[in-house]
């Protein structure tokens, strides 16, 4: 099985190299990505990967699967060339952080929605796979995302911090907690509103502090905390019921966060499954992020 990474612009393209390694030791990594310093940490954690000089290369080896992790503007573009081949995706967050580039990236997807996963990694936490609350008995619900963005006032990757290309802390971040109450609760939600400041890291081009109001058809409202000014990295789902609330924390290594079941599910894909989470609730994530970042 030979899987092909393409483009290494976030860390996670860096897990799910050792997850795969984990998981599927056999498998052959085709990497490509264009900035010689992500490469050489790629390639010093993964000796044995073969190393291709662009994505025409990558696609020419006749990978079985693609991950596909590049600056998000570029998505669309990468992933039609992927699917023209007829191959798995799992595109690394996010797919799209603007009302153009969703347009364009839904353009694509509707090719072959079979083939392509595109998610926050803790849908397929263990702890949140096993959360369950009744809908009939949900009154409300809140996702706190705590992941802190510190390093982008430093002027680190600054496409992720950028509002017009990866959204800034408003979409990296708050992608997790949408992410999470869309798999508990569906895809029929609209957001009511949406906030963003600078609380700490100034220099920020984006923000370090937001917050999202949604609300179901049926009803049941929302919110998600984004804070990027965090001594941890953590994620908390409270449901309220009228006997109380409910709430699972994810926190921890790389398991615990989803990133193993992740690649499990993208590898399931690899055999001939169809993509686990429908381009609906996909859809309904990125709409609700497109909509906040034009609010903000």
């Amino acid at each position: 099985m030979r899987i092909a990474i393409a483009g290494l612009a976030t860390s996670h393209p860096y897990t799910d190299a050792r997850t795969l390694r984990a998981d599927a030791a056999a498998a052959e990594l085709v990497v490509w990505e264009p900035d010689p310093q992500r490469l050489a940490r790629f390639r010093a954690e993964q000796p044995d990967a073969v190393v291709v000089p662009d994505l025409a290369a990558l696609l020419a080896t006749a990978p079985d699967g693609v991950v596909l992790t590049v600056p998000t503007s570029g998505v669309p573009e990468a992933l039609a060339r992927i699917l023209d081949r007829k191959l798995p995706c799992f595109v690394n967050k996010p797919a799209a952080a603007t009302r153009e580039q969703l347009d364009r990236l839904e353009s694509v997807v509707t090719r072959a929605p079979e083939l392509v996963l595109t998610s926050s990694v803790l849908r397929f936490a263990p702890a949140f796979a096993a959360f369950d609350v009744p809908r009939e008995e949900v009154l409300a619900v809140r996702a706190t995302v705590r992941h802190d963005v510190g390093l982008w006032a430093t002027g680190y990757n600054p496409w992720q911090d950028d509002p017009g290309v990866g959204g800034g802390t408003l979409v990296m971040m708050g992608l997790h907690g949408v992410e999470l109450l869309v798999a508990l609760l569906g895809p029929a939600v609209r957001l009511v509103g949406a906030a963003a400041t600078v609380r700490r890291h100034h220099g920020l081009r984006s923000e370090d502090t937001g917050l999202l109001t949604v609300q179901w058809d049926d009803g049941v409202p929302g919110t998600v905390e984004v804070l990027g000014v965090s001594q941890g990295e953590s994620y908390e789902v409270t449901v309220y019921t009228a006997a109380g609330e409910r709430r699972v924390v994810l926190r921890g290594g790389a398991d615990e966060l989803g990133y193993r079941a992740t690649v499990d599910a993208f590898l399931d894909m690899v055999a001939g499954a169809p993509a686990p989470v429908p381009w609906e609730q996909t859809r309904a994530v990125l709409e609700i992020l497109a909509s906040a970042r034009a609010r903000t």
